[in-house]
């Protein structure tokens, strides 16, 4: 399993950038792209500030997106001819009629010698629908589910610029898929509040011989970051609480208790059980190195990926289902970060779980 930050470095990290959150709703039109086509300013806002706010890599793909200028042309705008960039982006963004939500970090600047002074950056930019579900409320939330109980134990965990995760085990339910073969149940609680996925809890198994992880995604409940249209105080761009999204946010956090606790239960823990016993009697019949090509084009792996399950596979010396499944999630310790690592978790559970037709296709 893919081991990020720790749990008291999450939670610090996440009180960090509660305190430095700004949000507001802006005009497209008074949105400008400035600084060399490096940083984004809000015209005629009382938070326009020299040199505005640095935008992120994340937010430059977000606005790329939303302005219609394909990213490999937006890329090579950015380094080859930046006054073009900001020519471009700032005419689409002018003809605009619409509002964006920008949310942004105001922080001290650690390095500055004025104590005044602070790091502006704009992380994302949303729809002025985009309902803000944090990472701070969501961990809170998921980590008093379990508190105080001894057998649950957070196994990994990391927060990165787009996504939050919690991967908590449940020490006390276990099972065998085959003889001596166990896995331990648990839960991925997952949230991004910068526009790159909804606020996902998902039922997460530990194969205990290996420790690999496998998200179980067929079985997961979502919610999209998605509202009525946001509306600001008079005379500002700035986004404060809702007393009404407030009032939403706690009856959603009730039902994610609810819903952390039910992923982990013992009855839909060993459905996913007898879905990976099927996938071990399901053999690999085919030549190999085709199964894992033919597999990893439906799953969008990267060349070196598909390498490194191929290597995983043969050395496991499981050519079933589910052996293929656990190559892929011992390539998932492999990636470059937490999040990949995470999505490779949860396509280990699509080759375990795989639809028989495609399995024939796939097996050759």
């Amino acid at each position: 399993m893919y081991q990020g930050k720790n749990l008291t470095e999450v939670l610090t990290e996440l009180n960090q950038r509660q305190k430095a959150k700004r949000d507001f709703l802006v005009p497209a039109a008074d949105l400008r792209l400035e600084k060399g086509g490096q940083a984004i300013v809000m015209r005629g806002s009382a938070h326009q500030t020299e040199g505005g706010y640095t935008a992120s890599r994340l937010f430059h793909s977000q606005l790329a997106e939303k302005t219609g200028i394909p990213m490999k042309y937006y890329t090579r705008m950015q380094a080859e001819q930046p006054d073009l960039l900001m020519e471009n982006v700032n005419t689409w963004l002018d003809g605009m009629d619409s509002r964006f939500m920008v949310r942004c970090f105001v922080q001290p600047d650690t390095n500055a010698a004025q104590s005044d002074r602070a790091v502006r950056s704009a992380r994302a930019l949303l729809s002025d629908r985009y309902h803000r579900i944090d990472d701070l409320d969501v961990a809170s939330t998921a980590l008093s589910v379990f508190a105080g109980q001894g057998n649950y134990e957070v196994v990994s965990s990391n927060v990165s610029e787009e996504h939050m995760h919690l991967k908590i085990v449940n020490n006390a339910l276990e099972a065998e898929v085959r003889p001596g073969d166990y896995v331990q149940a648990g839960v991925v609680i997952s949230n991004s509040e910068v526009g790159c996925g909804a606020v996902s809890v998902r039922p997460f198994v530990v194969r205990l011989v290996c420790s690999n992880g496998m998200c179980a995604d067929e079985f997961s409940t979502r919610k999209a970051h998605v509202g009525r249209i946001a509306r600001t105080l008079e005379n500002s761009y700035e986004l404060y609480s809702d007393e009404t999204l407030e009032a939403m946010d706690k009856a959603f956090m009730l039902t994610l208790r609810d819903t952390a606790l039910a992923a982990i239960e013992e009855a839909r823990f060993m459905q996913i059980v007898g879905k990976l016993r099927e996938s071990a009697e399901a053999r690999i019949t085919g030549r190999v190195q085709d199964v894992v090509e033919l597999a990893g084009k439906n799953w969008d792996l990267t060349r070196s990926e598909q390498d490194s399950i191929l290597q995983y596979l043969i050395e496991g010396g499981d050519l079933s289902l589910y052996g293929l499944s656990n190559a892929v999630t011992r390539a998932s310790q492999d990636a470059d970060n937490y999040d990949r690592a995470t999505q490779l978790e949860g396509i280990g559970w699509q080759a375990a779980s795989m639809p028989s037709d495609l399995w024939r296709t796939i097996n050759g």
